[in-house]
C-alpha cells in the first residue's frame, strides 16, 4: 500500500488516495465492495489478514485508513453510526464513578447517551459552556476523565477553543474528545490542536449524499487506538462493506463540496441578517459571534450550518419550516441537498426540559450545494 502521508500530501489528494490504492488483482481504481462475511484460511490460523468481517473487512480498512489520514491520527475506526462510535469510545475509556464534562449545547443524541445510558452504569456528567475556559476549569472534579467537545455546537453554533481545552484536559489528566462532524476534517484539525480523539457522524459531511448512516473515531495515540479497535470488535457495531464504500465515495469530493457549502452559507447568512423576520443569526463567520475570533484561528472556513431565531416566536419558526421548497424539511445535515428543521421539536426533542433545551423559535439550516440564488429566493418566500 502506498504511503499517503499527511505531511507530504494535500488534503484533497489524501481524500482520493489514502487507503485506496488500485486493486492489485484487477487494477480497479475504486476500492471494491468486499461483500463477504468470512475468508478462506490456507491452514488453521493462517489467512491473508482477514478472517471474519466483524473483525475486519478490506473495504472498511480502506475507509479507516483514509479517516486516520484526513484527521492526522494514528488509528481510524469506522462504525455503524455516530452514536455507535460514541458508545464504544465511552465504554473503552470510562468506568463507573468517572465524570465527564459535556457541552451545554450538545447534540441531543449525545446528551441522551450520557443522561439515559451512561448514567445507568455510573458515569456522571456536567453540562458546561465550553467556550468559557474558566467555567470549564471550575467544573472539573478529581474524577473527571473526559471533556467532550463539539465545535461548532449543534444547534446553536457555539465555538470552543480546542487548544485551550486541550491544555485544561492535560492538566486534569483527562482526555479531550472533539466531535468534528459540523466542521469536517477539511475545515478543522482537532488532533493537531491537542485533542486526543476525534468523533464523526460519517452520515453527514463525510458521506455527503444522505444515503448512508455511519460513524468514525480517530485516535492520536496508537495504543489508545488499538484499545478502541479491540472494543470495536468486541462490541460489534461495525458498518457493512457497502456502507463503508459509500462513505469512501463521499470523502473523495469532501473538499470541493465544503467549499460550496461554506460559500452558500455565507450568502444565506447575509440574507438572514437583513431580514426583519429574524431576531438573531447564529453563525461563527459573523464578526459579532462570540466565538468568531477562535473560529477564525482554528477553522479554514466557517461551515455550512446556520441557525437563526424568528422574531415571531415558535409559530413563525414552524411556519418558515413548512413554507420552504428548495430547503427540504428533514433531520440530519451535511448532504448535498439543503435541509431545514426545527430543533426543539425534531433533532433536539430529547433535551426538552433539561439544561440543554433549545429555544422554541430556533430554526437550523444545513446549507447544501444548490444554486445560491435559488436558496436565497426560497428563504425570502418562506420568511415573507
Amino acid at each position: 500500500m502506498s504511503d499517503w502521508n499527511p505531511d507530504r500530501h494535500g488534503f484533497e489528494t489524501l481524500a482520493i488516495h489514502a487507503g485506496q490504492d488500485p486493486d492489485p488483482t484487477t487494477g480497479a481504481v475504486v476500492v471494491p465492495i468486499y461483500q463477504t462475511s468470512t475468508y478462506v484460511q490456507e491452514e488453521v490460523g493462517q489467512h491473508k489478514g482477514y478472517e471474519y468481517s466483524r473483525s475486519g473487512n478490506p473495504t472498511r480498512t480502506a475507509l479507516e485508513t483514509c479517516l486516520a489520514a484526513l484527521e492526522g491520527g494514528a488509528t481510524g475506526l469506522a462504525f455503524a453510526s455516530g452514536l455507535a462510535a460514541e458508545d464504544t469510545l465511552l465504554r473503552t475509556v470510562l468506568k463507573p464513578g468517572d465524570h465527564v464534562l459535556v457541552p451545554d449545547d450538545a447534540y441531543g443524541g449525545t446528551y441522551r447517551l450520557f443522561a439515559k445510558v451512561a448514567s445507568k452504569w455510573g458515569v456522571e456528567h456536567t453540562p458546561v459552556a465550553l467556550g468559557d475556559l474558566s467555567a470549564v476549569q471550575a467544573a472539573l472534579r478529581p474524577e473527571t476523565k473526559l471533556i467532550w467537545c463539539e465545535t461548532p455546537t449543534n444547534p446553536l453554533l457555539g465555538i470552543a477553543d480546542i487548544a485551550g481545552l486541550a491544555t485544561v484536559a492535560q492538566g486534569a489528566g483527562a482526555l479531550l474528545v472533539v466531535d468534528n462532524t459540523f466542521a469536517s476534517p477539511y475545515l478543522q484539525q482537532p488532533l493537531a490542536l491537542g485533542a486526543d480523539v476525534v468523533v464523526h457522524s460519517t452520515t453527514k459531511y463525510l458521506g455527503g449524499h444522505s444515503d448512508v448512516v455511519g460513524g468514525g473515531l480517530v485516535a492520536k495515540d496508537a495504543a489508545l487506538g488499538e484499545e478502541l479497535r479491540y472494543h470495536q470488535n468486541a462490541m460489534g457495531s461495525v458498518p457493512g462493506a457497502f456502507d463503508s464504500w459509500l462513505v469512501l465515495r463521499g470523502i473523495k469530493t469532501l473538499g470541493v463540496r465544503m467549499d460550496r457549502h461554506c460559500a452558500n452559507a455565507s450568502r444565506v447568512v447575509e440574507l438572514l441578517s437583513r431580514s426583519s423576520a429574524v431576531s438573531q443569526v447564529l453563525y461563527p463567520g459573523l464578526p459579532e459571534h462570540v466565538g468568531h475570533d477562535i473560529a477564525s484561528k482554528q477553522m479554514k472556513a466557517y461551515g455550512g450550518m446556520v441557525s437563526f431565531r424568528l422574531a415571531g416566536g415558535e409559530a413563525k419558526a414552524l411556519e418558515v419550516c413548512r413554507r420552504t421548497e428548495v430547503f427540504t424539511l428533514g433531520e440530519s445535515l451535511g448532504g448535498v441537498e439543503s435541509l431545514i428543521e426545527h430543533p426543539g421539536r425534531m433533532t433536539h426533542a430529547s433535551v426538552a426540559g433539561s439544561q440543554l433545551e433549545v429555544p422554541a423559535d430556533l430554526v437550523r439550516l444545513s446549507v447544501g450545494i444548490e444554486s445560491a440564488d435559488d436558496l436565497l429566493a426560497d428563504l425570502e418566500r418562506a420568511l415573507a
